[in-house]
């Protein structure tokens, strides 16, 4: 199966709960607490949720109404993203001790390509038990970790054994690992597209196996080609130590909807504010400004539009975002506005050469 490609050492190592426990690490009287981090006022939504919390059925992503009638004790902590920052940097300078291939994707989860790492070690599951170790021992947290041939397989494995465990797929086992799979642990499966699989009689990863690719295209369209080949172990992507920002926005939901342009324009100009404010801090600028407008009725719209120029001043990023809002009729009240920055002026870094390695079926790992 992998004759014809490169077999890699691959770790994904995704913190524990991350946002919560820094809270909990920060302020010892929220340790064992069920806590939701975000979430706090009558239109909050929560960002990350405490273990003892999820016990409850609170997660990410929900309202803070629903997640406090779940869980009636749930403490609500505001977010303090720049301590989070500052614990994800010290998190990133231990990975970087075992190799310079690492692709952070978020503040709290990346992936190391330890294929040839600065410690000489053969065992990617031993570097990963030691890199987990060390958060906990140096920065106070626990984390999870995924070891096998490519990114795909290493990080549903991240999530096998949480919290504050790793699992490590080896060569010969991968294709018995995806074929027991529930489809709904395959990374990029959601929970909508996980239903229609369930419609079609497609609930593992062998069941997703005896569907052709032609198949997989006409019901899944691009995305079937990608479960054509996970299933099957083969996901080529290398670790990208230097990921190219595409991207740069901020938003803000409100307490009250707003029915009128003229109320809306105070908004976009914080809003406007802050995207310049990270343009600066980043030293990138961008073309193309995209207004963000959800409606009270949750439907979502997006007015783009493309200057002759790059730009990163908040007047010019203003500007431009109210002749979008300008541009038509709003279709109802509006509960939420975002002004994001693309087509940046980021140029491609050379990036740390990647070997592969003969396979073998006793790999080291």
């Amino acid at each position: 199966m992998f004759s014809d490609l490169p077999i890699r050492k691959i770790i994904h190592v995704d913190m524990d709960a991350f946002y919560a426990s820094v809270e909990q690490m920060d302020n010892p009287e929220l340790k064992g607490q069920p806590i939701a981090v975000g979430g706090g006022g009558k239109r909050g939504v929560i960002s990350a949720a405490s273990y003892e919390a999820r016990k409850f059925g609170v997660k990410s992503a929900m309202s803070g109404t629903l997640a406090a009638k779940l869980c009636p004790d749930l403490i609500f902590v505001k977010h303090n993203f720049e301590r989070y920052a500052e614990i994800s940097k010290q998190i990133r300078n231990i990975f970087y001790d075992y190799t310079d291939l690492v692709e952070p994707l978020s503040l709290d989860e990346a992936y190391l390509d330890v294929t040839n790492n600065k410690k000489g070690n053969p065992s990617a599951s031993l570097i990963a038990k030691e890199i987990r170790a060390r958060i906990l021992n140096e920065v106070g947290l626990t984390a999870s970790a995924g070891i096998s041939i490519n990114k795909f397989i290493a990080k549903v494995a991240s999530d096998y054994n949480k919290p504050n465990g790793q699992k490590t797929v080896n060569p010969e086992e991968v294709i018995e690992f995806l074929e027991d799979l529930d489809i709904r642990k395959f990374y990029g499966v959601g929970k909508v597209t996980a239903e229609k699989m369930y419609q079609l009689g497609i609930f593992t990863g062998m069941d997703l196996k005896q569907k052709s690719i032609e198949y997989l295209e006409e019901h899944f369209g691009k995305s079937g080609k990608y479960y054509y080949y996970v299933v099957r172990g083969i996901h080529t992507s290398e670790v990208k130590p230097n990921r190219i920002r595409k991207s740069l926005a901020a938003e803000r939901t409100f307490s009250e909807n707003l029915s009128s342009e003229v109320f809306m324009l105070e908004k976009l100009e914080h809003i406007a504010d802050e995207v310049s404010r990270r343009l600066l801090k980043s030293k990138v600028s961008g073309k193309t400004v995209t207004l963000k407008i959800k409606y009270s009725d949750f439907s979502l719209q997006t007015r783009s539009k493309t200057l002759p120029y790059f730009i990163n001043d908040k007047h010019l990023i203003l500007d431009t975002a109210k002749d979008l809002l300008y541009q038509e009729k709003l279709k109802n009240s509006v509960r939420l506005l975002g002004i994001s920055l693309s087509n940046l002026n980021t140029e491609t870094k050379k990036e740390p050469e990647q070997k592969s390695v003969s396979v073998q079926l006793k790999f080291g790992f």
